[in-house]
């Protein structure tokens, strides 16, 4: 029992520096000062030390010797990557779920851009941004794929997607959003799947226009 307290620990732990990673509140390249960080999380060295252990399989954090445990800096190249497979991957998930979507599920996942929808010039991009989150993980859920499911899980496709934050803005991808749920509402399995893999095609446009201006992943 001890063990498995142990592991909750240290999971605990490791969703919340994810959290603090993925919202820029922990900077590509910033260096995670581990005494600091268990300091303010109230845990000791060891839990934080598995912490990183499962963040550096995620490629989020990256250990330098004799420098430190560092936030992994951005590489456009593996967002594309990320992208290109998360096309995929809810392509069928999309394609599934619009086949068996429940009543009370479609309404969770129309409940997500409600509060968008009344003042579209003036949306909050970090409240934005955490529904667009909770949408995409939720059409995977919904699927009910475990292999698409666990290979998400493994690789960090969703989550690699969103390590440079929004890449286009809100009021282009809100309608993009609302279109895969009507498509989704209506049973049709073709057209959701058509929407949500060209809803990503366009970030990865827009990530190839950057790379063609020279982004600089430097922090």
């Amino acid at each position: 029992m001890q063990q498995v307290k142990y592991y909750d620990l240290s999971y605990q732990v490791y969703q919340r520096i994810k959290e603090m990673i993925l919202s820029n509140q922990f900077k590509p390249g910033e260096k995670l000062l581990q005494e600091k960080i268990a300091a303010e999380l109230g845990v000791s060295r060891t839990p934080l030390h598995k912490a990183f252990q499962m963040l550096e399989n995620e490629y989020l954090v990256e250990s330098i010797p004799r420098r430190g445990m560092f936030v992994k800096k951005i590489d456009l190249k593996q967002i594309k990557d990320a992208f290109e497979c998360r096309e995929a991957i809810e392509g069928i998930a999309a394609r599934r779920v619009a086949t068996q979507i429940q009543a009370k599920d479609l309404k969770a996942l129309k409940k997500i851009f409600e509060p968008f929808t009344a003042d579209r010039d003036n949306i909050d991009e970090e409240a934005y941004r955490k529904a667009d989150r909770e949408f995409h993980n939720l059409i995977l859920h919904l699927s009910g794929n475990e292999i698409l499911i666990k290979m998400d899980v493994t690789s960090n496709v969703l989550v690699r997607t969103y390590t440079q934050g929004l890449v286009r803005n809100p009021s282009e991808t809100l309608d993009e959003h609302i279109g895969i749920i009507q498509a989704i509402e209506l049973g049709d399995g073709d057209m959701a799947e058509k929407r949500i893999r060209e809803h990503s095609r366009k970030s990865n446009r827009e990530l190839g226009k950057r790379a063609e201006a020279g982004f600089n992943s430097e922090p």
